[in-house]
């Protein structure tokens, strides 16, 4: 038996027929795709991924939370879940890959099990989570760590949460039997196109999940003097245009410091925003992102200190506000080394990185151990039609998947404490 799940490997074939048939679904001029959480083509996409679940010998049901979930039963129902998946809803103009790659792999894992037919030990959950481009309500809603007012979760164009969750078979008044305490899943493992260049770059195959990176994002509104931009002598001018140029020059600073983080200003509001005016007011972002806690505040800290003495050099006012606080969400050491050890034995090269992305594994790591299995993303483009990742490489990443899986099945992951905040890097090979 050992020497048969050693050399099990996925239909590459029906993997592929899979992402072409779900991407037709909201299927855009470009190649993209379109398939906005909650929208008719959401509900065809989980439609057609529930008939292939129950044709893989899947029990399939629907929860408070509105996540799609197969479950292929193990041979020991007093054993905690393995879980699997992703997510199928896609940005406006999106790729066919991002999520939907890791559900559709995970799928064909199960399909590859049930022809043997083999069982694991542990009953195998495969997870459609809901909205993860946009709320991320469904792997909220397992971890337990969904916000309880409704109006939170209010959309853009003005649908409530209760009308979406309802449209696809969820309930919100129900939503707190969707969470499953510590406990209740082995281990949860998501593969994912890596949406970045690293993989690429270096020449790896597949990337191993150091973890997901922790986010500080604020709000500064610097407060100048706006005046005449003719008749104001430049050494008595308060331009808060110019203080907002110290400060993007000094975010990147903090970015380009030695570490693994990275440090962006993605959005900037000059008023009044007029050729001959004196920039009076800029609002601006800030977003910080690193896998460690306390390196976070370190940034956070060198960035309140320059912007005390951007604000004296100008002669402006700078009010750091903060809009979202994230803690690192970090990969359990024995699922990686459950991944190398698969990618050793498919032969395919590897390396370890951080998910600088969110991901629905973020959420699932309050509750369990998580792991993250990156394949390359051909220039790192994702959220775009030209998103792509080769047959080849989607087979390599499910077929790492699949061997993890059944590692995983042989364990029993002792360490059940939720590991956000005490990143040590392992070994790389």
């Amino acid at each position: 038996m050992a020497q048969i799940l050693d050399g099990l490997r996925i239909n590459a074939e029906r993997l592929a027929q899979s992402v072409e048939q779900l991407a037709a679904i909201g299927q855009l001029a470009g190649g993209g795709v379109r398939r906005i959480a909650y929208t008719p083509e959401d509900l065809q996409a989980r439609a057609q991924v529930q008939t292939w679940m129950a044709a893989a010998g899947m029990d399939v049901r629907t929860d408070a939370a509105g996540n799609l979930i197969g479950t292929y039963p193990g041979t020991n129902p007093d054993l905690p879940l393995l879980m699997t998946g992703s997510h199928i809803d896609t940005v406006p103009t999106g790729g066919r890959y991002d999520g939907a790659f890791g559900v559709l792999a995970a799928l064909e894992a199960v399909r590859t099990l049930a022809e043997q037919p083999i069982r694991l030990q542990h009953s195998l959950a495969v997870v459609v989570f809901t909205d993860e481009e946009g709320s991320m309500i469904g792997s909220k809603a397992i971890a337990g760590s969904v916000v309880p007012d409704p109006a939170y979760y209010r959309r853009s164009d003005g649908e409530d949460i209760r009308t979406c969750l309802r449209r696809i078979g969820g309930n919100w008044d129900e939503i707190a039997q969707a969470y499953l305490p510590l406990g209740r899943i082995a281990a949860f493992v998501e593969l994912h196109v890596e949406q970045g260049p690293v993989l690429e770059s270096q020449g790896q195959q597949i990337g191993i999940v150091e973890g997901i990176v922790g986010q500080r994002r604020y709000q500064i509104r610097i407060t100048g003097r706006a005046n005449h931009a003719g008749t104001t002598p430049m050494d008595l001018r308060q331009d808060a245009l110019v203080a907002a140029a110290q400060v993007v020059l000094a975010v990147q600073a903090i970015g380009h410091a030695p570490g693994q983080q990275v440090a962006t200003v993605g959005m900037l509001h000059v008023f009044p925003n007029a050729a001959n005016v004196i920039p009076g007011q800029v609002d601006l972002s800030v977003d910080l992102r690193d896998l460690a806690n306390a390196h976070l505040d370190q940034l956070v800290a060198q960035l309140e200190q320059q912007l005390t003495t951007i604000a004296a050099q100008t002669q402006t006012q700078i009010h750091l506000t903060p809009c979202l606080n994230n803690d690192p969400a970090l990969a359990h050491p024995e699922i990686q080394r459950a991944i190398a050890q698969s990618c050793e034995a498919l032969a395919l090269s590897y390396t370890y990185l951080p998910s600088r992305a969110s991901h629905d594994a973020q959420e699932i790591a309050r509750i369990a151990p998580m792991g993250m299995i990156f394949v390359p993303s051909v220039a790192g483009l994702s959220h775009a039609e030209a998103e792509y990742t080769t047959p080849e490489q989607c087979t390599a990443g499910a077929n790492v998947l699949l061997q993890t899986l059944l590692r995983l099945d042989q364990l029993t992951i002792n360490d059940r404490e939720v590991r956000r905040n005490d990143f040590s890097r392992p070994t790389a090979r």
